[in-house]
């Protein structure tokens, strides 16, 4: 099913009934920018706000309403196929989503090559195109790009005009986790909206209706953002797991983080890491329980982790040979977080750092 309100009108994710209602008293003009951090639902805001816009079940000229799921272009929707919705998602995004463009061949030795994670310039050329085609239903006509970070310089630049000045009728959805990330010339061409993260509560009873056990334990490991930790869940990593993470890399134990992509893995070492400078400081930890935690380490040795750590994240997506960079950034953190009994020192030796 496509992330969009049902046919009872029911959103995807039930935190962004609020934000839409508000989104919907307050919009003008004809684009909007959604920030939210990744992992809440800036997606499927944006395609909740495009069905809303779309709906036919309200009267011509009177505001906009949430989705009533019903109709013909709700359904239209639901189904992932209505004419005057254009969803521009990179490469990589498309096929996980099912949001493919006409011009995706996602089979044979398309399957084999990497997909891009680009918003690139003749895909933007594609939606200008269609922007120029007249409305099939006579609501207008609705782009969502999501994340606009994803654009490039040049793709950026050959929306700029569309963005300024659409065709009548038309009107874009962006969505992006951080608007300082886009030039400041797409940026000033659209009505910013805020999308929070959803209350605690909410979130976790959303996260156990979606069968995660202990879900208090994966939101904090998640910062809050409840797509994140089903996606956590989804890759095999339980609270259970995630709390002992901690212990397991201060004894250099690496079995139970074996097969974890570098990505994940990248992530879940440098909150690690970011928690024990927190303890090491005087502060509380954010993503894993306070029980879990070693004692104190010095300084020295965990700002050499992070840096190393933030280093590999740069080239998270290189071809790594994942069982050495796992026991490398495992024992550097061993020797880390065992700096606490080494007063009176520069820490423990750095690991010999990894060249992508």
């Amino acid at each position: 099913m496509m992330p969009v309100a049902d046919a009872q009108g029911h959103l995807p994710l039930p935190w962004l009934a609020g934000p839409l209602a508000a989104a919907l008293r307050q919009q003008r003009g004809h684009a909007t920018l959604v920030h939210g951090a990744a992992g809440v639902g800036a997606l499927e805001f944006a395609l909740a706000l495009a069905q809303a816009l779309l709906c036919e079940a309200a009267a011509p000229g009177l505001p906009p309403a949430p989705p009533c799921g019903h109709c013909g272009s709700c359904r239209l929707l639901q189904s992932g196929l209505h004419p005057d919705l254009f969803v521009l998602l990179p490469e990589a995004h498309r096929r996980d989503t099912g949001w493919l463009l006409a011009t995706d061949k996602p089979e044979g030795d398309e399957l084999k090559r990497k997909p891009s994670r680009q918003v690139r310039i003749d895909e933007v050329r594609a939606l200008i195109d269609w922007s120029h085609k007249t409305s099939a239903r006579g609501r207008g006509k609705l782009v969502v790009l999501h994340p606009a970070e994803a654009l490039n310089l040049q793709s950026a630049s050959a929306l700029l005009k569309t963005l300024e000045e659409p065709p009548t009728g038309t009107r874009l959805v962006l969505t992006t986790s951080d608007p300082a990330l886009l030039l400041p010339t797409v940026c000033s061409r659209c009505q910013r909206l805020a999308l929070p993260a959803p209350p605690a509560d909410v979130a976790a009873a959303w996260l156990a209706g979606q069968g995660v056990a202990q879900p208090d334990v994966l939101l904090a490991a998640c910062n809050g953002r409840p797509l994140e930790a089903r996606a956590l869940a989804a890759a095999g990593v339980d609270a259970a797991a995630w709390a002992a993470l901690p212990g397991a890399v201060a004894r250099g134990h690496t079995g139970g983080l074996s097969g974890w992509p570098p990505p994940l893995l990248v992530d879940a070492l440098q909150k690690l890491c970011h928690d024990a400078l927190a303890r090491s400081v005087g502060g509380s930890p954010r993503y894993f329980p306070a029980a879990s935690l070693p004692a104190a380490a010095a300084l020295p040795g965990l700002l050499d982790w992070a840096n190393e750590l933030s280093r590999v994240a740069r080239h998270a997506d290189h071809p790594w040979s994942e069982g050495l960079l796992l026991d490398a950034l495992v024992q550097q953190g061993r020797q880390a977080l065992a700096s606490a009994t080494a007063s009176g020192r520069a820490g423990a030796p750095a690991a010999a750092k990894l060249r992508p």
